[in-house]
């Protein structure tokens, strides 16, 4: 960029620009929940069959164009407002060079080199005095001597001339480097000519994201930044602080950071990971999709071979060892997918037999991936429930404990007596990936309890009803131990707490649970082996391993008529119903086991 171009540019224009990518990204993103939340939600509620499903079929598409649009525009807007940033501040330098420049008396050329008179006046023979001599400077690496003559030179004109050059020549650098950058980001920013948003599209936006956030870390880096390692009122104050272009910004480019915000506006997090959502479902589509190609379906059948007598069974097929190996492959190739479309049916279903707008609060594909999704709204929710699972949680296989929050959210709402409910599905940390090898250790529990207790006090930061709402934490399995641990370790910011399924919560009485007495509720179904299994590792009280199914540990043991480890969330089941009571604030109707027989002692217990 030479020096006349940035004399004359005019980085407000590019800020200009940005307000109408921004307003676009707005009116795509207000078009988007019209369609996707409104109107489809309308039209699940009151029409059924095959044209209605067509129809609604065909608005989910609209809405993902409109989504598209709102997320790419919001990119062009980010980048456009950096680049004016950037250009701005070289502009800034060149005009303090200018200035000092005209103020010193001295000459700019058109090539950016500075001219400086003599010192002192011409005599009467119009000849210099000694050492005032004139001259022209210029910043680059032919001047080297130039400038280190002006170093020495006694004319301060010459001083100052050099100041100037270089000051001017460090403009023309950065608008020139700021130019060169930003240039190819913004012209990768456009989309296919065509009305299909795919999976590759999508990837291409996970692509440009990248690309505009590092391109935009000086301008980002310019911005306040969010609290290190703050709480939740730290994270909320720091959010409220920043005006709308500010909040743009870090949503556009830094969705994945303000998405797992403690503390923030539900709105703000689900807007900002539906973002990473959909970006990170088209690159992994993309990825799956290579990796079919790189490896092909071997034969599935081959004929069966007698291991007896080694001989071939006419007729009798089995599926060939190879393919075996690939499906196993395929499906851990694919398991991130299954979690992500298990979330997005979730969206689908809102409107579906009254289920509520759906909220994504967290969300993550690290490792075996992260998701927090609320049923309704929990900042204006009268009642929220956090649902915690337990061992083998993660997000392929994340369907599973979404449809227990449901369950428990239609369960509670029918109870609530016209009260709004939110119920949430906390897959927040790690949980351990086996039953023998991972769940008897505990590290599980406290690496994860710190994130849980933020989690929940960004709940009550975030709230912004007349009163605050009644919250209950439902934990199952090694989540009770989670919960348990974050008791232990910091404040549990709850006024219920119900376990399903405890194999131990690390410590040994009700009491230490941070909910006033008689708020703790326990369920242990028949034929559930987890609980006296796993006491030996997660039980309280020292030696005595006790665990919430004891007696001795004092909370509410609940009446539960469902089998097994798995069945708490049964639809129609008293042990879903009693859990419904407790969420809704209702904890005085819950139906109750019978108290345990005194004369049979825990250690009997444990026998049986």
């Amino acid at each position: 960029m030479d020096l006349a171009t940035l004399k004359a540019v005019e980085p407000t224009e590019f800020t200009e620009a940005a307000k109408g990518y921004r307003s676009t990204s707005d009116m795509a993103s207000a078009a988007h929940d019209r369609v996707t939340d409104q109107i489809a939600v309308a039209m699940r509620k009151s029409l059924k069959g095959e044209a209605a499903t067509e129809a609604i079929g065909q608005l989910t598409e609209l809405g993902k164009n409109f989504h598209y649009v709102q997320t790419e525009c919001g990119l062009v807007a980010s980048a456009l407002v950096a680049f004016s940033y950037e250009l701005e501040a070289a502009k800034k330098k060149l005009e303090g060079a200018l200035a000092d420049a005209k103020a010193g008396g001295l000459t700019v050329n058109a090539d950016g080199s500075v001219s400086y008179p003599a010192a002192g006046e011409q005599d009467k023979d119009g000849k210099l005095p000694e050492g005032g001599q004139a001259g022209s400077l210029e910043s680059d690496a032919a001047s080297a001597i130039l400038r280190q003559s002006a170093n020495v030179n006694p004319n301060p004109k010459a001083r100052l001339a050099q100041d100037c050059a270089d000051r001017i020549a460090a403009a023309l650098k950065e608008a020139t480097e700021a130019d060169t950058k930003w240039a190819p980001k913004l012209r990768a920013l456009k989309a296919d000519d065509d009305l299909t948003v795919s999976d590759r599209d999508w990837a291409d936006v996970s692509a440009d994201t990248r690309g505009v956030e590092t391109a935009g870390k000086e301008y980002l880096n310019s911005l306040p930044q969010p609290p290190e390692k703050g709480d939740a009122k730290a994270n909320a104050e720091w959010w409220k602080g920043l005006d709308v272009d500010q909040q743009a910004a870090w949503l556009s480019m830094r969705a994945d950071s303000v998405g797992n915000l403690d503390g923030l506006p539900s709105t703000v997090r689900d807007e900002a990971n539906r973002m990473v959502l959909a970006e990170a479902r088209g690159t992994a589509q993309v990825e799956y999709d290579a990796w079919l190609k790189k490896n092909p379906e071997p034969t599935r059948q081959t004929d069966y071979i007698n291991p007896m007598t080694g001989t071939i069974m006419r007729g009798v097929k089995v599926d060939s060892v190879a393919w075996k190996k690939w499906e196993e492959d395929r499906k851990n190739a694919h398991k991130s997918i299954d979690g992500m479309d298990a979330i997005q049916k979730r969206f689908d279903q809102t409107g579906t037999k009254g289920l509520p707008e759906a909220y994504l609060l967290g969300f993550s594909t690290k490792d075996d991936g992260r998701a927090i999704i609320a049923n309704g709204n929990p900042d204006t929710a009268d009642h929220q429930a956090v649902y915690v699972p337990g061992t083998t949680a993660e997000l392929g296989s994340i369907e599973g404990d979404i449809n227990r929050s449901v369950n428990v959210w239609n369960s509670a709402d029918a109870k609530a007596g016209g009260k709004s409910v939110s119920t949430i599905t906390w897959l927040g940390y790690d949980a351990p990936d086996s039953v023998v090898k991972d769940a008897p250790f505990e590290h599980y529990a406290y690496d994860g309890a710190p994130a849980f207790n933020k989690f929940l006090d960004g709940l009550e930061t975030s709230h912004t009803g007349d009163a605050a709402p009644h919250r209950t934490v439902i934990a199952h399995s090694y989540g009770t131990t989670l919960v348990g641990a974050a008791a232990e370790t910091g404040n549990l910011n709850t006024d219920d707490v119900v376990f399903a399924g405890s194999p131990g919560v690390k410590v040994g009485h009700a009491d230490e649970m941070d909910v006033p007495k008689g708020h703790v509720w326990n369920q242990e179904a028949e034929g559930d082996i987890v609980p006296d299994v796993g006491r030996y590792g997660h039980g309280g009280d020292g030696l005595n391993f006790r665990i919430p199914s004891d007696e001795q540990f004092g909370a509410n043991q609940m009446t539960t008529d469902t089998e097994g480890h798995s069945g708490y969330w049964d639809e129609g089941s008293t042990s879903l119903q009693n859990q419904a009571l407790v969420v809704a604030g209702r904890g005085d109707e819950v139906e109750l086991k019978p108290p345990p027989d005194p004369l049979a002692s825990e250690e009997v217990r444990r026998a049986k």
